[in-house]
Formats: C-alpha cells, structure tokens, sequence
C-alpha cells in the first residue's frame, strides 16, 4: 500500500510539471486565463465552491487576459476599432469586455445592458441599434454572453475568447472577392471565339 501512495504521489508532480512546462512560456496573464478556462472546462469550479468568474474587485486588481499595450487604447472607441467586431453579436461580446477589462478600473463592471450598447454605438460611431436589448439577446443565443438579472448580461469564457483571441478577423472576405470576380471573367468569350462564332454563322 505504501508503494501505491508514492506512485499516486509522482503521478500527481509529473501532472503539474507537464502543466508548468505548458504554461511557462506563456505570460502570467495568459497563465492565468488558460488555468481559469481549464478549470471551468473540468467542472472543478462547481466541485470546489470557486466562483467561475472572478469578483469585480478582483478583475481590478488582477491583470485583464490579454492586455492591450499601455497607452494603445485609451477609450471604447480605439478598443472597437482594434478589435473590428463583424456582427452585432460580437459587436456586444467587445463592448461586454471593453467594460470588464479594458475601462478604467474605476468604471468597470461585470455586465452591460441596453443602455451600455447603445451608448458604445454612439462613442465608436457605429450606427444605432433598432433593438438593443434583442441584440443582447442574440448575442446570448450565440454563446457569447451570458443573462444576468434585470436585462443585465455577462461575458461568458466563449465571448472572451472570442474578443480576446479570434478578433480581428482578417483575410476571410478579402480572399472571396478575387476569386468571384476571376469566375464571372471566364464567362465572358474571348476576341478569338467571337471570332470563329462569326465565321461559323456564315
């Protein structure tokens, strides 16, 4: 039986040192992203009582996952325009963790309402939403964001991957266009078929 405890025992340090050779590269911000995803992803957040989600006060203090370069950012606007959200989901998803991590730390929060979306359109210069609470919505449908209470909604670990990795999205409608425009080419006959079409119908 003592043989099996200390297996049990270098089966454990082995596991952390494949987790600290995985992450050791990485900055301490991101380590501590990729261990909170770990965690949600396992279940041990529910198992072990610790919240998924950090408390406000800690996303104060802690380092946000990500961090843009001090002094690139100084507002929502430039934030949204790094980002370049295509749809209004992900438009909501930016703006939900613009307000978590990027605001000054005096003015963020955990969750954003109507008002806060329709208030980022103004300040970025996008267009105003018709239904921003529908929005939010959609926006919850697609697993972005998740609903709190009084039309509040919360960044889930979807969206803020999604802000904080995957966007901007670039190069995907700049490769489709050039190959439309080749095919729509290939239908149009050549000087020398014109040519022969002519010649034929003599």
């Amino acid at each position: 039986m003592s043989n099996k405890g200390t297996s049990d025992t270098l089966d454990d340090l082995e596991a952390v040192r494949s987790v600290v050779s995985a992450l050791e590269t990485f900055p301490t911000a991101d380590q501590q992203r990729i261990l909170r995803w770990a965690q949600e992803k396992l279940g041990l957040a529910e198992a072990t009582g610790t919240p998924a989600r950090p408390h406000p006060a800690e996303t104060e203090v802690k380092h946000p996952p990500q961090p843009l370069t001090p002094g690139a950012v100084s507002d929502i606007k430039g934030f949204v325009e790094k980002k370049k959200p295509g749809s209004d989901g992900q438009f909501a998803a930016a703006v939900a963790y613009y307000h978590r991590f990027e605001a000054p730390v005096n003015a963020r929060k955990e969750s954003i309402t109507k008002e806060d979306l329709q208030d980022a359109c103004r300040k970025v210069g996008r267009a105003r939403l018709k239904n921003p609470a529908q929005t939010l919505v959609n926006a919850h449908h697609q697993g972005l964001l998740d609903r709190g209470e009084r039309g509040a909604y919360t960044l889930n670990t979807v969206g803020e991957n999604l802000v904080a990795v995957a966007l901007p999205a670039e190069g995907g409608e700049r490769r489709a266009r050039p190959g439309g425009k080749r095919k729509s080419k290939g239908k149009k006959p050549s000087p020398k078929a014109k040519s022969r079409a002519k010649r034929a119908g003599r």
